[in-house]
């Protein structure tokens, strides 16, 4: 057996988007993704651990089919690179995410400004397949891979008055061209209750398909949390607060009327300009009914007892 040096591992043996499209085909090359990860390539930073996220953690029903990398990577809402689904992708194609650094501020013990390399290195890796539903009515079936936040959160030590963490996007118009229209509040923000923040199916992403996160997709950290609409998860993560109130979410300041902080995906709960009952899934033709959190009711509902969620959008 010919065991070859990290850098000698062309990008073309990374496993093609077309073998994750059989479910049992991500489940199978997991292990050897897992390798890759921890001896080079878009993960070399990270030691990989991977497994099926399927009826545990990531509550994918069999047979939810994975949606095309075409279409996770060409059909997206970030509006930093403009407004159209497709504008992302073609705005966002010379972004330059090396070097990059978080800060991480407030209410923690070990607050500091890290490096990206910094950032990721103490946490484990992990392949987590997640459905994700857009406020506007559309959803995708999406093998991310990235580190649990609350795995990131217990290592900078939040103080016991931290209550929520505040997220913010990179704020530069020069490189994220659709910064330069007033169409929201720059830089872009939201927020997450900390116990939300917490839970296992949260996840800080930095790739997805078995390769680096496109620039389009929020490179080289976004947010994902599988039971809120998809707004909530930031991309091009630059700095996290721990703050004691509730922090004001960039939607949340723009339509207060149609965009609440908690953002659950809620089928019972309407956006005032049309129903939220029905989604279409992307590839799809038909429409399918929406589930209580996404599917996600069972390792979420918890987080939310004794709530009127018609108040709490």
């Amino acid at each position: 057996m010919i065991i070859r040096k990290p850098a000698d591992i062309p990008s073309s043996e990374i496993t093609d988007e077309r073998l994750y499209l059989s479910r049992r085909a991500f489940i199978g090359t997991a292990g050897a993704l897992g390798l890759l990860a921890a001896t080079g390539g878009a993960s070399s930073l990270l030691a990989c651990t991977t497994r099926d996220e399927g009826e545990s953690a990531g509550g994918v029903a069999p047979d939810d089919e994975l949606t095309p990398y075409e279409d996770v990577t060409s059909y997206n809402n970030f509006f930093e690179f403009g407004t159209d689904k497709a504008d992302p992708q073609h705005n966002a194609r010379g972004f330059v995410t090396r070097p990059w650094s978080v800060a991480v501020a407030g209410l923690v013990k070990k607050p500091g400004t890290y490096a990206l390399e910094d950032f990721l290195q103490p946490h484990r890796i992990e392949d987590r397949v997640y459905r994700m539903r857009c406020v506007e009515g559309w959803s995708m079936v999406i093998p991310w891979r990235g580190v649990p936040l609350k795995d990131m959160i217990a290592r900078f030590e939040p103080l016991p008055g931290a209550k929520f963490v505040e997220f913010e996007t990179l704020h530069d118009p020069k490189r994220m061209p659709g910064q330069r229209r007033p169409v929201l509040t720059w830089p872009y923000r939201e927020g997450l209750r900390l116990d939300e923040a917490m839970h296992p199916l949260t996840l800080m992403v930095t790739g997805l398909y078995g390769k680096e996160l496109p620039n389009q997709n929020g490179a080289p950290l976004r947010l994902v949390i599988p039971w809120k609409y998809g707004f909530k998860g930031i991309k091009s993560i630059v700095a996290m607060r721990f703050v004691e109130q509730q922090p004001l979410n960039t939607w949340q300041e723009a339509a207060p009327h149609e965009y609440g902080f908690y953002a659950n995906v809620n089928p019972n709960v309407d956006h005032p300009r049309w129903s939220q009952a029905k989604e279409r899934r992307i590839g799809e033709f038909r429409r399918r009914d929406t589930l209580m959190f996404n599917g996600y009711a069972d390792q979420v509902a918890s987080l939310y007892a004794g709530m009127d969620l018609r108040k709490h959008y």
